[in-house]
């Protein structure tokens, strides 16, 4: 089944292409951007009436982007679920006209607006996932993120024949990260072996998530409360402000989400101008924090544009 999806133009086809690509978890996701014209992303889902897969394809047209989503479900009932979920990964719900015209306003931001008309905000087709994935990722490197994600994969995932090349996992529910994840003993030697090699409290903010996620404890879903959610996140262990800023930004589809912290953003406001050379890394995150208000409430926006920069 191949669906055409509405887009508003300009839509930033490469650029949440990229984003997705480099995350992207071994044998549940896969990505095709070699030739600039034609990307791919694909993935397995966890939907309510059995497993499943989408491919999505961005073909240039006209000086804008086409897209479409191929669906591989157990059932036709699940077809709305996909593409809702399509939808929010790619934030086809974006307003590009208001938020181009409004970080345009920023001298500093005009030049990367030019750039990249019609960016993005890259959402998530599964809350728990994200959260998962935010754990693991924070104060690691995206390269080391991605390498820990998939080894958990491989030993946590439930296997899924899919038609679509590299797809043969689906990422794993809470449910079996409790049952894989090994909790970790105070003062033992780690089994190099463990599904999640990091480090011992790190394992058990994992785990401890993925125990209240399954008994619906820890409630993250699309239509959650961003003020709510963020509070609640926030009560929890090794969950800080740029975590649970990163979480709303990407299940809840927040416009207006700042990742206090993210070095990333203090590089590529440096590469846009937005702050000097010279600062000194304390001042930079908060004259750059600072600077971020004048943004609202369009923040996670230029976020990715910050990023892009970087």
């Amino acid at each position: 089944m191949i669906i055409n999806l509405p887009v508003r133009q300009p839509f930033d086809a490469p650029g949440i292409f990229r984003f997705l690509a480099v995350r992207a978890v071994r044998g549940v996701e896969a990505a095709e951007l070699s030739d600039p014209k034609e990307l791919r992303y694909a993935r397995t889902l966890s939907l309510p009436h059995g497993p499943g897969a989408i491919s999505i394809a961005a073909a240039a047209a006209g000086g804008g982007w086409e897209l479409s989503v191929q669906l591989e479900l157990a059932s036709p009932a699940d077809a709305e679920h996909a593409l809702q979920r399509v939808r929010r990964l790619l934030d086809l719900g974006a307003d590009p006209s208001a938020v181009d015209t409004a970080l345009s306003a920023d001298p500093a931001l005009a030049p990367l607006v030019e750039r990249t008309p019609g960016i993005r905000v890259p959402g998530a087709v599964d809350p728990h996932e994200l959260v998962v994935r935010a754990l693991v990722g924070q104060q690691i490197s995206v390269a080391a993120a991605r390498t820990h994600l998939s080894r958990l994969t491989t030993e946590a995932g439930a296997p899924f024949a899919s038609a679509f090349p590299g797809l043969d996992r689906l990422f794993p529910a809470p449910a079996d990260i409790l049952a894989r994840v090994p909790e970790p003993v105070p003062g033992g030697q780690p089994d190099p072996d463990r599904p999640l090699r990091l480090p011992g409290q790190a394992v058990r903010a994992v785990i401890a998530a993925a125990r209240d996620l399954a008994s619906g404890e820890l409630d993250v879903q699309a239509g959650s409360d961003s003020d709510t959610l963020r509070a609640r996140l926030l009560s929890r262990p090794r969950i800080g402000p740029w975590t649970a800023a990163y979480i709303a930004m990407r299940v809840l589809g927040d416009s207006d989400a700042w990742l206090t912290g993210d070095v990333a953003l203090v590089a590529g406001a440096k590469a846009a101008g937005v702050l000097e050379e010279g600062i000194g890394k304390a001042a930079a995150h908060r004259v750059l924090a600072d600077r971020a208000g004048d943004w609202a409430p369009w923040r996670s926006y230029a976020a990715m544009h910050l990023w892009q920069a970087a």
